[in-house]
C-alpha cells in the first residue's frame, strides 16, 4: 500500500465515505485542510474492497520543524475488519515519527493509538456560543484602526504577519501564498468578515471569520504580531469578529483552542465561549513501524 495521486473516481469515493463516516459518527474525521488537498488531486493511501474505496488516509509529510501528520478515514460499512489499523501501519511504515489527528476523540481511534504504541501528545477544543448572547463593545488602540481584507492587494502582508504570529505552530504558521489563494476561491470567503488591525507602520493583525454551509459562524483564525503585543489586539480583533457574526444572524459561533493556550482559554471564555468537542493528536515514537 503506497501513497499515489488518487484518479477522479477515488477522489470521489473517498470523499463520499468521509460524508458517510460524518454521518454515522456526528463529527468530520478529516480536517478543511486535508480535504481540499483531497478534493483538489492530493496524494493518499487507499483501501480497496470489492472495487469500493473503503478506506482512506491523508499524510502531510515531515518538514524542518514537524513531524509527519496524517489523518485517517474508514467507512462506517468496512469498520472492524481491520482496515484502519492497517492505514495506520502502512502510514507509519514510511512516516515514523508519526503525528495523527482523532477527530472528536472517538474511543475506536483511541483504542487503535493505544493499541500501535501512540500516545497524545497535543489536545484541541472545539468552543461554542450562542450568537444571540450580549458581546461587549471594543475600541481599538490609540493609532490602530480595524478595515476589511482587499483581495489582491493585501495576500503579502497577511502572509508575513501570520507566520511571525504563528511562527511556534508550523500547521498555520507556514502558509503559503497558493494556501490563502484556494481558500480566497472557496464559496464561503467573505472579504467583509476578514479583519485587519493596522498602523502606520502595517498590517499588526487579524481576525478571519467563516460561516458554514449550515449557518454556523467561526472564528477562522485570530493572529497577531508579536512586536503588537501587549496592545489588546486580540480581544478587540476577536470582538470585532463576533460583532460581525452576530449582525449576519448565524445560530451559533464556534472556534478551535488548543488546550495547551491557557491565555486564549480565558479569553474566549470570557467570551461566553463553553467547551463543545475535542479533537486529539496521538504521536508515535521515532521507530515505530
Amino acid at each position: 500500500m503506497t501513497e499515489v495521486r488518487l484518479s477522479a473516481s477515488e477522489i470521489a469515493q473517498a470523499l463520499a465515505l468521509a460524508e458517510a463516516a460524518t454521518a454515522a459518527d456526528g463529527v468530520g474525521p478529516l480536517s478543511e485542510h486535508a480535504l481540499l488537498r483531497l478534493r483538489d488531486g492530493g496524494h493518499g493511501l487507499t483501501i480497496v474492497s470489492a472495487g469500493r474505496v473503503v478506506g482512506y488516509a491523508h499524510v502531510d509529510p515531515a518538514t524542518d520543524e514537524e513531524s509527519a501528520a496524517a489523518e485517517l478515514v474508514v467507512h462506517p460499512e468496512y469498520r472492524r475488519l481491520g482496515h484502519g489499523r492497517a492505514l495506520l501501519r502502512a502510514v507509519l511504515d514510511v512516516n515514523a515519527p508519526l503525528r495523527v489527528w482523532a477527530h472528536g476523540d472517538l474511543p475506536a481511534a483511541a483504542a487503535l493509538a493505544g493499541s500501535e504504541g501512540m500516545s497524545r501528545v497535543r489536545v484541541l477544543f472545539q468552543m461554542r456560543r450562542p450568537a444571540v448572547d450580549p458581546l461587549p463593545e471594543f475600541t481599538a488602540a490609540s493609532g490602530v484602526r480595524l478595515r476589511a481584507f482587499v483581495p489582491g492587494r493585501d495576500e503579502q502582508a497577511w502572509l508575513d504577519v501570520n507566520a511571525r504570529a504563528f511562527a511556534d505552530h508550523p500547521e498555520q504558521g507556514a502558509w503559503t501564498m497558493d494556501d490563502l489563494l484556494q481558500r480566497e476561491g472557496e464559496s464561503w470567503f467573505d472579504p467583509d468578515g476578514f479583519f485587519l488591525a493596522e498602523n502606520e507602520q502595517g498590517v499588526l493583525g487579524f481576525h478571519w471569520t467563516k460561516t458554514h454551509p449550515d449557518g454556523a459562524g467561526e472564528v477562522y483564525v485570530v493572529g497577531v504580531d508579536p512586536a503588537a503585543q501587549g496592545m489588546g489586539l486580540g480581544r478587540t480583533l476577536t470582538l470585532a469578529g463576533l460583532h460581525h457574526l452576530q449582525r449576519r444572524g448565524v445560530p451559533y459561533i464556534l472556534l478551535y483552542v488548543d488546550e495547551s493556550n491557557a491565555a486564549a482559554v480565558r479569553l474566549y471564555e470570557s467570551l461566553g465561549f463553553t467547551r463543545h468537542a475535542v479533537d486529539v493528536m496521538y504521536g508515535s515514537s521515532p521507530s515505530a513501524s
